[in-house]
């Protein structure tokens, strides 16, 4: 059994917990509270967790001993001195009611194919089921799941090295970091190629983040966890002033929640020279402030399009980006690839300067939205949509790229649109059904013509009808008169 097929049996045991009313984000944090005890006993961990709180302990009860047991479990895992026990455990409550289907799924995972999912991968096993949880609409987690293709084809890019610090300022379920681990472990032989301090430094320090959510803190944790990364996953907002001390990072790679502070308020921090409400705008001000200043720090950032033109305090914060760093490709995305329908996305590049003045000469735009295909469930994003702009990107001399989507603007051509980044979108050919459309004058004036005609065509119809439905009532009249007894005696 392959991983694909052990997370549709995780899935399937949501349906388990309906009648519980159980969510489905609740329901993969029920798991997650479940599957780390779990893969604790399959990769010979069980030493951080007390010996009356590990699996086996759930397998031995039954019925409301077992729920009884499961509610203690999580309450003291979240006051053990080991932190990664206490950070997953911390304020965890059940919201399974019935013991008997807490059974069920204790005894369901416990009969899972676990020596096929250590094959291939507990970290990818737990990534499949948070994927399976963002695909699922009525979950509401597709807010913070970046599908997997843009991530790994952001990461080839921005292309993070041994000994690097990277960031995700808004880690979500940590799937930028764990991406860029991933990138590191295939050029250096899973870290054998450095030498102790290097490997322990990619353990422990190269990766860090910061989540708001409590429960999507939890899933970030166990996934990092699984993937063998025990950098430093904040709970809190980068917002505030937690967010003062992220800095000089060599890369930051990251998509913030869409939207706007709730009731408009402007963040918390004192540190920013321009504030907004646009949450966008300031996760934006803050990454390329948290970047070190040395020419060669790197960012990556998944941002709507309104951010590319929002007037007053936007453009003060873009034009601000590129003086101090040299933004140099912007990618159009195509719309529906976010669970979010209907949003429109961009990927920002840019390299953070060594001085704070015209960093940005010039910027390449891929246009990667127009004439593309509709995505979602039944036609999903894919590592192979990306390779024309991968190949614009990484070109030696990009104005050599023939293609049409790949188009450049000078910083003196942003200036003259007010710093508006919103460029670069091709024609689409959609449109193209409309070019030999007559003027809409004289359309207008035939289509009346044309209704004209119909409507006193539909009168003379009308008039025939009631001529013959006179008719009919003549006849009926007589007829009636023919039948009355004595109507024609007095004549």
């Amino acid at each position: 059994m392959g991983n694909q097929e052990i997370v549709q049996k995780l899935w399937s045991l949501c349906n388990v917990l309906r009648d519980d009313g159980i969510t489905y984000h609740q329901y993969v944090t029920e798991l997650t509270y479940l599957l780390f005890l779990k893969m604790m006993k399959e990769t010979n961990n069980e030493q951080i967790i007390p010996e009356e709180y590990r699996w086996d302990s759930l397998m031995q009860m039954h019925g409301i001993d077992l729920k009884t047991h499961y509610q203690r479990l999580l309450i003291d895992l979240g006051r053990e001195d080991n932190e990664t026990l206490r950070q997953i455990y911390v304020n965890a409550q059940t919201n399974i009611d019935e013991p008997k289907n807490l059974e069920k799924i204790v005894r369901s995972i416990d009969g899972l194919d676990w020596y096929s999912a250590k094959e291939e991968g507990l970290g990818d096993l737990y990534e499949g089921l948070l994927e399976k949880n963002a695909s699922e609409t009525k979950s509401g987690a597709g807010q913070y799941f970046t599908p997997r293709p843009l991530i790994d084809a952001i990461v080839k890019l921005v292309d993070p090295q041994p000994g690097e610090r990277c960031n995700d300022p808004a880690a979500g379920t940590f799937g930028f970091m764990i991406a860029a681990d991933r990138n590191i472990r295939e050029k250096t032989d899973d870290y054998f190629e450095l030498g102790q301090l290097e490997a322990e430094f990619q353990k422990y320090k190269a990766f860090s983040g910061v989540e708001l959510v409590k429960d999507t803190h939890r899933l970030a944790l166990m996934n990092a966890m699984l993937h063998d990364i025990q950098g430093d996953i904040k709970l809190g907002d980068t917002l505030s002033d937690i967010g003062k001390g992220l800095k000089n990072y060599d890369v930051v790679m990251t998509n913030p929640p869409f939207g706007t502070k709730q009731g408009g308020e402007r963040p918390t921090r004192d540190d920013f020279t321009y504030t907004s409400t646009n949450k966008q705008l300031n996760f934006l001000q803050h990454i390329y402030r948290s970047l070190k200043p040395d020419g060669e720090a790197r960012a990556a950032v998944v941002l709507p399009d309104n951010v590319l033109f929002e007037g007053g305090q936007g453009a003060k914060i873009r034009e601000d980006l590129m003086e101090k760093c040299n933004l140099h490709t912007i990618l159009r995305l195509p719309t529906g690839i976010f669970y979010a329908q209907g949003v429109k996305t961009n990927v920002l590049f840019f390299k953070r300067g060594k001085k704070d003045k015209e960093n940005t000469e010039q910027i390449w735009v891929y246009d990667m939205r127009t004439n593309m295909p509709n995505f979602g469930k039944r036609t999903p994003l894919m590592k192979k949509h990306f390779e024309n702009f991968n190949n614009a990107y990484l070109a030696e001399n990009r104005n050599e790229v023939k293609d049409e989507r790949w188009n450049v603007f000078t910083r003196k051509d942003i200036h003259k649109k007010g710093d508006n980044l919103n460029v670069g979108l091709i024609a689409d050919d959609s449109l193209a059904l409309y070019e030999n459309l007559p003027e809409p004058i004289e359309s207008t004036e035939e289509v009346i013509s044309k209704l004209n005609s119909a409507v006193g065509l539909l009168n003379e119809v009308v008039e025939e009808l009631r001529e013959v439905e006179n008719g009919n009532n003549k006849d009926k009249k007589i007829e009636n008169v023919a039948e009355t007894p004595g109507v024609f005696e007095n004549e």
